[in-house]
């Protein structure tokens, strides 16, 4: 607002500046060369008070600028804040035990995957694949049905038929 008052007042004095420097010359005119050097001086006291004037407006000019910047960086702050809660917050959650705890148990469960990796590579000795075979036959062995042997004796020959 202030800005915009010394804009105005800043209009007003141009103004005035322009009517002066004509009403000089019209004294010039007249023959009245100190009532128009008295209206020169005014104009340039008041073309003074323009400078001033545009100064004190590059100055509030800044201070709106620093205002703004001030208010970003409040709000930064601000976000700063909110997102160092919630770090401590889940650092309240997951404590370091907790972590440690749970990288244990991952190691836990890749070290007993590896064993078995292992195992199933073909890691086996000697003894434990023929242990594996021997248990292999045995099942193969249970699941196999095999028919009865029939108790009747073979027919014999058939006259005529070509042997098999």
């Amino acid at each position: 607002q202030q800005r915009d008052k010394l804009k105005q007042y800043q209009k007003r004095i141009g103004l005035n500046l322009e009517r002066e420097r004509a009403l000089a010359r019209q004294l010039l005119g007249e023959g009245k060369k100190e009532k128009a050097m008295l209206l020169l001086k005014k104009k340039r006291y008041q073309e003074q008070l323009l400078d001033k004037t545009e100064n004190q407006i590059s100055n509030l000019e800044r201070m709106v600028q620093d205002i703004e910047f001030t208010q970003i960086e409040m709000k930064v702050i601000e976000g700063l804040k909110i997102g160092n809660e919630c770090l401590n917050k889940m650092h309240q959650v997951m404590s370091i035990e907790e972590v440690e705890r749970i990288i244990g148990e991952t190691q836990d469960a890749v070290e007993y995957q590896r064993q078995i990796d292992e195992i199933l590579a073909g890691s086996l000795t000697e003894e434990d694949e023929d242990a594996i075979l021997e248990e292999l036959n045995a099942i193969t062995q249970e699941q196999m049905e095999l028919p009865e042997v029939p108790s009747e004796p073979l027919p014999e020959k058939i006259p005529g038929t070509l042997p098999l």
